[in-house]
């Protein structure tokens, strides 16, 4: 996770980022922008319409299918890793904020808390937005059996999870994202990155930097150029653009954070095999005791019968 400062440690909101929604969509937006930095906040109160999924076959990675239960563990799991603060607590509504320029999340037991952005991430539900902009823009209605009813527009979004509200991003409802579980986790990823590179861009960071890859790379592979420092600053001073109104003090500390990003994003071979052992630890919590055992013992008799 990145070492970015953000807004909340100025004390302006409770979070930089509310995610409303705990399940693929949700989930994998907080990922991101919370292993970024930002202090993030999953509200889920356990209804996501993948509940209703009496088992997942087409989730990749998963050859012989999840079950729901432990998919869901596994989601929230990895949320909380990443460093977010999982809420088991229903968004009733959200309301923009003027000063500071954010959201006030009021939820159905916690109360009200602050954000500087929110990310929209359920599939059936959008009447918490409700207020935000005008519900002409917002929702859609439709006739159903001879009664007109209403509902959130799934093409109210971009494609990148932006809206005309600043600061409100939707991974759901929408159109691209609301029929596999797999497509609303890959939406979700794509809004997550959208919230950090608006971020950056409210950090100072120049449109040609500010968008954001998490992504690790063997130490292997770094080379000598790029191993200094000063070709990273070339790199970074090559993609500013002509006329800048940052101070110069300023963007000597944009550029070395950057920098900084970039060198920690390389792993050592030791530390790769770390995290890979780690990592395969991890996925035994969410496997059931007997069958971890059945499977030590079926490997131990395979063993046995080779020596």
């Amino acid at each position: 996770m990145s070492s970015e400062p953000t807004s909340r440690g100025e004390g302006a909101f409770d979070y930089d980022v509310a995610v409303v929604g705990g399940g693929p969509a949700g989930c994998s937006a907080a990922v991101f922008t919370a292993r970024y930095g930002l202090e993030t906040a999953v509200f889920d109160r356990g209804r996501s319409s993948l509940r209703r999924c009496a088992y997942l076959e087409n989730y990749l990675g998963f050859p012989a299918g999840i079950d729901v239960e432990t998919l869901y563990g596994l989601l929230h799991d990895h949320a909380e890793e990443a460093g977010c603060e999982v809420v088991s607590d229903l968004v009733e509504s959200v309301e923009v904020t003027d000063d500071p320029e954010g959201f006030a999340v009021e939820t159905q037991e916690s109360g009200r808390v602050t954000a500087r952005r929110v990310v929209a991430a359920t599939r059936y539900d959008g009447e918490y937005m409700r207020g935000l902009d005008d519900d002409a823009e917002m929702f859609v209605t439709h006739d159903h059996g001879g009664e007109e009813h209403e509902h959130f527009d799934r093409e109210y979004s971009e494609r990148d999870g932006t809206t005309p509200v600043d600061g409100l991003y939707v991974a759901s409802p929408a159109e691209e994202a609301d029929h596999q579980a797999i497509l609303a986790a890959g939406r979700g990823a794509r809004v997550g990155l959208t919230v950090v590179a608006d971020a950056r861009r409210g950090d100072g960071y120049p449109d040609a930097v500010a968008r954001h890859y998490d992504w690790v790379r063997r130490e292997a592979e770094l080379d000598d150029e790029w191993r200094s420092r000063d070709r990273w600053r070339e790199w970074f001073d090559d993609r500013l653009p002509d006329e800048i109104d940052r101070g110069a003090e300023r963007l000597d500390e944009l550029r070395e954070r950057e920098i900084d990003r970039r060198l920690d994003a390389y792993l050592s071979e030791e530390e790769r095999n770390r995290r890979t052992e780690r990592g395969q630890r991890r996925l035994l919590e969410h496997l059931d005791d007997e069958l971890v055992l059945e499977a030590a013992r079926e490997i131990e008799s395979e063993r046995g019968s080779t020596d």
